[in-house]
């Protein structure tokens, strides 16, 4: 799919544009597109470790964990150094960062449970809340990336799927809230996607040249950050990537939950890692 004018006039609005997460999946893709599109704005990656692609002629990566809320405060000073020697413009927030977890909760991990309430969740409104006030002065957008999962409860995921759809309607209602300012919020729901997230959380991962975690419906991380970025030109609240995804979303949020929460987990059942 070509990419066209209008984004790049869209991203050429940012003066600044921060992305948590950056070192790999869909948040490094998203860095890969919008500095071959827009080479002069300041990128800034906030995550553990440092990605290997080139973060642009003014690109800086903030080294921080962001389930560690003193580590985020510690981050803003760093940021809005950055952001007050940048040029005039628009500021994006895209907060990407998060993890799953796979398994019945009754076996989980609650520490890592947590961790990740901290990260998918306490992170997004601590960062967003913190960099609002510089938002609304200079303008900008809030891209929040959910998932999915995001529109019904998800068996063997339930932590994981509730945060997204802590992040969906979160997204939803900030973007309301802001409405008549110079900030507005959007939801990125991509589907299964071809990266490291699958891995993590316990799933079995056939190799790329199989198609991924599943060749019928995933997509590439490339694939998922240019339509985010693309509903982000036509100025979307929603984004859901892929029309295979948009039916899946339909469906779930369609369909009575004690049905789809029964479906979801017939799936999800046969998925852990090792028993295929």
């Amino acid at each position: 799919m070509p990419i066209r004018v209008p984004l790049n006039e869209t991203l050429n609005r940012f003066s600044v544009i921060i992305v948590t997460g950056g070192s790999s999946g869909i948040g490094c893709s998203l860095i890969k597109t919008i500095n071959k599109l827009v080479p002069e704005v300041t990128i800034c990656n906030l995550s553990r470790s440092k990605p290997e692609i080139f973060l642009g002629k003014h690109g800086a990566h903030l080294s921080v964990d962001l389930s560690d809320a003193g580590q985020i405060e510690g981050a803003i000073a760093g940021l809005k150094a950055i952001i007050a020697g940048a040029p005039p413009g628009e500021l994006l927030l895209v907060n990407n960062s998060g993890f799953g977890d796979y398994g019945p909760m009754q076996e989980a991990d609650i520490d890592k449970q947590l961790n990740m309430i901290d990260l998918n969740i306490r992170a997004v409104v601590d960062l967003t809340a913190r960099l609002l006030p510089l938002m609304q002065e200079r303008g900008g957008v809030v891209m929040n990336i959910a998932s999915t999962a995001a529109f019904q409860p998800t068996p063997y995921l339930a932590t994981y799927g509730a945060t997204k759809a802590f992040v969906l309607n979160w997204s939803m209602a900030l973007n309301e809230d802001l409405r008549g300012t110079k900030v507005r919020a959007m939801a990125v729901c991509p589907g299964p996607t071809r990266s490291n997230f699958f891995k993590r959380a316990g799933f079995e991962t056939p190799p790329m040249e199989a198609g991924g975690f599943n060749k019928m419906l995933d997509m590439t991380s490339d694939e998922v950050a240019e339509r985010a970025l693309r509903g982000l030109a036509k100025g979307k609240s929603l984004v859901v990537t892929g029309w295979k995804n948009k039916c899946i979303a339909f469906f779930g949020s369609k369909t009575p939950r004690v049905w789809v929460t029964r479906i979801g987990g017939a799936i999800l059942r046969k998925m852990r890692l090792g028993d295929g």
